[in-house]
């Protein structure tokens, strides 16, 4: 199973004279392009890129005045109100910011710098978040960085760009990210882009990559003519199994691997390989730049600018159960945290052991108020938790597929091979109870009654096995294929269907983005039916997107039946 591709690139040719690797040929490149004795240079960074070592190599260009842009944020004290009203006492959870980078600049400050680069007569060069801000002249580089990259720097100890806290909860710091400081860094970036020159890849401080912006819209606006893959990661867990690791080749000595997110864009990156040098750019770019012909016009209206479907694998494979745990529903997550939609969602089995459950719903004789008490008194007491007493155990086998409005009562048990489907607002998981275990840093994980509590919707038994338990049916046959449907409940807005190939078949996408995962079978073929694009080989376990702005396409067996299972947004 070696072939899944944990680092899937789509290759640009002619790219040469447009890419600029490393120290030497970004300040040649951008030497030339700064001509005179005076010039001003923004260099725009996202929240998370080395902002010292972006200095350090742009000073070779000999600037008279190097501004520095968080030299504008107001003070801590003046930010400490606002950043607590967003960010709140919990733990895991904040509410949701719509407001500006601005909101965080003391204008007295701004002028300051405004006025020191005017005067200038001279070299100026501006650098760091909110550069542009300061000079509506110059010349624009927006250095960037993936998600996963600022994860991995805030448990190396990187503070929160609006916060000094090296050595916080990497969960508080994470929250920040989240609600807070993408948000905005996002906005800014899109307001960045028309006056951007230049894009800077600077996840590897060893060595960033330059390109110009023509190539940047190229690479951008290609991906949403064919089918792509992002780039998965993966992360271990104190439930996590040994599945991924052999399925995705993942490193052997590691104790476990808990999580994949492979086809989650705004985490995930996006590899181009132009004439031989990588470039890393998060998928979220894709997203903000072409919206309409990623999701389609349908639910770009619905949703906006945000990718509304995720996959994911959560590994029990040897491992743990996952902790018992409910969604939000739609009204409480919009009124609590400021989200527009909630996080339906299904688990498909890719795998499972002989014992493998999921606990799902409500028994019928389970009295609600009893549980909750009897949750708090397990928290509060460090007692066991009945879980078999009010949640149903459902025996759980390969290729089952369990349906989760939000608001359902839930986990996958130990022994199975998870593919998460779900709508994208992926954090709001209230944990009920996680069986008396530490997290793998020691500490308790967080528990979430309060907030579970107030969601958990009456589905019980018969309605569960009625309902959200292999919901399938035949909704086209033919002799070399079928397509089924899988899911989700109508009261989710995502559909699934199952192909089963043993030739081609021709798939549409439904005026929606689709997302897809190859769930049996060796490896197949994604083909244009208009010869728009060239043949996209994808291998078992991999998740792949198709545009909703290729229309169709046609699906092909190769090396014997394979099956692929297709998500996307159900429109009215």
């Amino acid at each position: 199973m070696a072939a899944y591709n944990k680092r899937p690139a789509r290759q640009i040719a002619d790219s040469r004279g447009r890419v600029f690797t490393g120290s030497r040929e970004i300040t040649d490149c951008l030497r030339a392009n700064l001509t005179g004795d005076e010039w001003i240079l923004l260099a725009e960074t996202y929240p998370g890129v080395s902002e010292d070592r972006i200095r350090a190599v742009l000073e070779d260009l000999e600037p008279d005045l190097v501004l520095w842009a968080g030299d504008m944020l107001k003070d801590t004290e003046e930010l400490e109100p606002l950043l607590r009203n967003i960010l709140t006492e919990d733990r895991v959870f904040g509410r949701m910011y719509f407001g500006e980078l601005m909101d965080f600049v003391d204008p007295v400050k701004l002028s300051r710098l405004r006025d020191q680069a005017s005067q200038c007569k001279g070299r100026v060069l501006i650098y760091g978040f909110g550069a542009s801000l300061v000079s509506e002249e110059g010349l624009l580089v927006y250095a960037d960085i993936s998600r996963w990259e600022i994860q991995l720097r805030y448990r190396a100890g990187m503070p929160n760009y609006l916060s000094y806290n090296p050595e916080e909860d990497i969960l508080k710091k994470y929250k920040q990210g989240y609600f807070l400081e993408w948000r905005i860094a996002d906005r800014w970036k899109m307001s960045c882009m028309e006056r951007m020159r230049f894009y800077l890849d600077a996840n590897r401080d060893a060595e960033y990559v330059m390109i110009r912006k023509d190539l940047y819209e190229e690479a951008l606006y290609g991906n949403t003519c064919q089918p792509f893959r992002t780039v998965p990661y993966f992360d271990p867990g104190v439930w996590g199994g040994q599945w991924m690791k052999k399925v995705c080749g993942l490193d052997p000595a590691r104790d476990n691997y808990a999580w994949s997110f492979d086809g989650v864009p705004e985490e995930n990156s996006l590899y181009f390989d132009l004439d031989g040098t990588m470039l890393e750019m998060p998928a979220m770019n894709l997203v903000l730049a072409h919206p309409e012909r990623l999701l389609g016009e349908r639910v770009y209206a619905r949703y906006g600018a945000e990718f509304p479907i995720r996959f994911d694998f959560l590994d029990t494979m040897g491992g743990q159960n996952l902790s018992l745990q409910v969604h939000p529903t739609t009204d409480y997550i919009r009124r609590q945290f400021g989200m527009a939609y909630t996080q339906d969602e299904s688990y498909y089995m890719l795998d499972a052991g002989p014992d493998a459950c999921v606990y799902l719903g409500l028994r019928e004789d389970a009295d609600t108020g009893e549980m909750i008490t009897a949750l708090r008194q397990a928290q509060e007491q460090g007692t066991a938790f009945d879980a078999e007493k009010y949640v149903n155990k459902i025996p759980a086998k390969k290729h089952d597929h369990f349906l989760i409005p939000a608001g359902t009562i839930h986990c996958s048990g130990s022994n199975a091979m998870v593919l998460e489907i779900s709508a994208t607002p992926y954090i709001f998981t209230f944990k009920l109870w996680d069986w008396g275990r530490l997290g793998l840093d020691g500490k308790p994980r967080p528990i979430n009654i309060r907030h579970g509590e107030k969601v958990i919707r009456e589905r019980r038994t018969g309605w569960v096995m009625e309902n959200l338990v292999n919901h399938t049916h035949m909704v086209r046959e033919e002799e070399t294929w079928s397509e089924e449907h899988t899911g989700l409940h109508p009261l989710e807005p995502i559909e699934t269907r199952r192909f089963r190939i043993t030739d081609t078949v021709e798939v549409n996408c439904h005026e929606s983005v689709n997302m897809l995962n190859l769930v049996e079978g060796e490896r197949c073929l994604v083909e244009s039916t208009d010869g728009s694009f060239s043949p996209y080989e994808v291998h078992y376990a991999e998740t792949f997107i198709v545009p909703a702005a290729v229309g169709s396409y046609r699906l092909r067996a190769v090396d014997g039946p394979v099956m692929v299972l297709q998500a996307y947004i159900r429109l009215p």
